[in-house]
């Protein structure tokens, strides 16, 4: 059988071992393994990539506990604006959606933009009007909404500050990583989500998916749904990135990993070391980011306390873990 291997996070921050309990932990666990499980299947089954990487985004993204879909965070107005990216690696086709605050998973949406339009990232009402068209599921507000999500803005309404979703709060009550009633206001730390894949006959590709900002003003767009700047796929190396995003717009973070292997033949993990521990930390951010090459290699460097992040391989090992 061929090689393939996927990569997820769930965003990267000041995520510190004892915090969670026992039960917790297991559940956030049990939510990356569910990610994992759904991209795995693709690739095991002769999946490309492209459907491998959308697979377990659409994953985190139905899981309150991630700040993507139904679980994104709320703007400064009590709204929600999500975004996401793809890009296929071997043809450099891109697509994604930005603003968006109707779509019930955004990286299909992201999907159908590289697949089914001339353009690669379409925004607001009009991303929405195409997400319609294409026959996509529509959610209203009340599906977005959680009351933890709705507490962390309070928190910080009326203070100008903007708080990424790694300072935030979403602690579990009970077991299921699902269901967003069972969540609680404590300290913890959560973000954007990503994959990034190899699949059976060498292509890649990566998708990455966020709601922004904790009290983020409106129109505001992060990383993640700009080409090489929070998603980023070549025929060397597939990144999707998470953190402070307006660091790695600056810093190109997501194009950079490439181009150090590119121009400079390092390797994917020196590449993406080099980027999240030196580049972004210039740019004052904090984040980290999953990043695979064409030979199956993985790096999931991050500058943070942790990162939720996971791997599976063809042969079906696998490799779940949050913290250093």
């Amino acid at each position: 059988m061929a090689q393939y291997i996927l990569a997820i996070h769930g965003g990267a921050g000041t995520l510190q071992r004892g915090v969670m309990s026992e039960e917790q932990e297991a559940a956030h666990r049990a939510a990356l393994e569910e990610a994992l499980d759904a991209g795995h299947q693709v690739l095991n089954g002769g999946g490309s990539s492209v459907e491998a990487v959308v697979a377990a985004v659409v994953a985190l993204e139905n899981c309150p506990l991630f700040n993507a879909g139904r679980g994104s965070v709320f703007t400064h107005a009590g709204t929600h604006e999500m975004d996401a990216a793809i890009m296929e690696g071997h043809t450099g086709r891109a697509g994604a959606v930005a603003g968006v605050s109707r779509i019930k998973n955004p990286v299909i949406a992201a999907q159908r933009v590289m697949d089914r339009s001339t353009h690669v990232l379409l925004s607001g009402a009009g991303a929405e009007q195409f997400a319609a068209d294409e026959g996509l599921a529509l959610e209203q507000p009340e599906y977005f909404y959680t009351d933890f999500r709705w507490q962390q803005l309070l928190a910080v309404r009326d203070t100008g500050r903007e708080l990424l979703d790694h300072d935030g709060t979403a602690l579990l009550r009970k077991q299921d990583p699902c269901d967003a009633s069972r969540l609680i206001n404590g300290e913890h730390k959560l973000g954007t989500v990503g994959a990034v894949a190899l699949d059976a006959i060498g292509h890649l590709a990566a998708a990455t998916s966020t709601g922004g900002l904790t009290n983020k003003r409106h129109g505001r767009i992060g990383d993640s749904p700009l080409i090489g700047c929070g998603t980023f796929a070549d025929a060397r190396v597939a990144v999707s990135t998470t953190g402070t995003g307006e660091a790695f717009i600056r810093a190109v973070a997501a194009h950079d990993v490439a181009a150090r292997m590119k121009y400079g033949h390092a390797t994917v993990d020196e590449a993406a070391r080099t980027v999240v521990n030196e580049v972004i930390l210039q740019q004052r951010g904090t984040g980290g980011l999953v990043a695979v090459d064409v030979e199956g290699h993985v790096s999931m460097p991050f500058n943070t306390e942790g990162m939720y992040r996971g791997v599976v391989q063809s042969d079906g090992k696998r490799y779940v873990d949050i913290y250093r």
